[in-house]
């Protein structure tokens, strides 16, 4: 049909079949699997809407400018860091996420490392392949109620992750300056409004922040010297949170007793010294996935580029677009 639209899926997917029974009756759907922004550019000015997923690392002038009648990008995920928003807007196109997608995965996630962490779990096993059976693999494992668990950042996923902390007799304490006032009584938890307050005091720290300006290496060598000497630390939010340098030199001074994570600062892991790590449990970015959780991302993200192109109003805006386009 002449007048449907067409919808740039822009990175990491081999197959559109969950965006094709959400889009398929109102738009044409192209896949470009592309690493770069650059690879974009010939197809800018056909797209009336953008997906994106992670696999492009930018997406910013090189490729607005070259559009023509796009309103929206939608990224198929919860941050946005690499969508150019001032670019975006200054183009009047509509920017995007999904908030609310892996919720569950992420707090299972963060969870399973720090329990895997504290409960010795990958040195029993290697262990006992090894030919050993031995308890004293578990020596120094703390008991986990009664510590304290700092969450810094405590929006959707970051409360999912309190309320299974209390569950195992976690004292939950959080730093979030964004959310409500009150949000921590809905919880049962304790608050703090600076961050050193909270790595002062906890035993494990937790990271579910959105990474922008302000949460850049939150995590640095100031932080690290503020923790608990022994502090376990998790971070399944955004690699570029935790100064990775910092992190390793706070490893090998003992300053850290072990680190979980799930994403990194340079993706796929770039890093051997922290890919060897002996106290450093690694996950490939996996936490936002479930079978359940992956059709869902992608539902809701088609759900939101068909509303836009409907002319209905966006659930999840990030920016507000100065001008409308033609």
């Amino acid at each position: 049909m002449a007048d449907r639209y067409t919808v740039l899926i822009a990175d990491f997917l081999a197959e559109d079949s969950i965006e094709q029974a959400v889009l398929g009756e109102i738009a044409r759907l192209v896949m470009a699997r592309a690493q770069h922004e650059a690879e974009l550019v010939e197809r800018a000015a056909e797209a009336d809407a953008v997906i994106l997923f992670h696999d492009i690392s930018r997406l910013g002038e090189i490729f607005f400018s070259k559009t023509r009648g796009c309103r929206c990008v939608v990224r198929a995920g919860v941050g946005y860091n690499n969508i150019d928003l001032d670019s975006a807007t200054r183009h009047g196109i509509q920017v995007c996420n999904v908030p609310d997608y892996g919720t569950e995965e992420v707090a299972d996630h963060a969870i399973m490392l720090l329990l895997a962490l504290v409960r010795r779990l990958i040195p029993s096993y290697h262990a006992i392949r090894d030919g050993g059976w031995d308890y004293q693999t578990a020596i120094g494992a703390p008991r986990l109620r009664g510590k304290t668990l700092g969450i810094v950042g405590c929006g959707r996923i970051g409360s999912a992750t309190a309320l299974r902390a209390r569950a195992l007799g976690l004292d939950v304490v959080i730093y979030d300056p964004l959310i409500p006032h009150g949000q921590e009584k809905a919880l049962g938890v304790r608050r703090v409004h600076a961050l050193e307050e909270l790595l002062e005091q906890a035993h494990f720290v937790s990271l579910h922040s959105y990474l922008d300006a302000t949460t850049h290496h939150l995590i640095n060598a100031a932080a690290f010297d503020r923790m608990r000497e022994g502090v376990y630390l998790i971070n399944t939010a955004r690699g570029p949170i935790v100064d990775q340098q910092a992190l390793k030199r706070a490893l090998d001074s003992g300053r850290i007793a072990a680190a979980g994570l799930d994403v990194v600062e340079n993706e796929p892991l770039d890093d051997e010294a922290l890919r060897r790590h002996p106290r450093v449990l690694l996950t490939p970015h996996t936490a936002f996935y479930s079978v359940e959780g992956y059709v869902e991302l992608r539902t809701k993200t088609a759900e939101e580029v068909r509303r836009i192109l409907l002319g209905q109003a966006p659930r999840n805006p990030v920016n507000i677009p100065h001008r409308a386009r033609v």
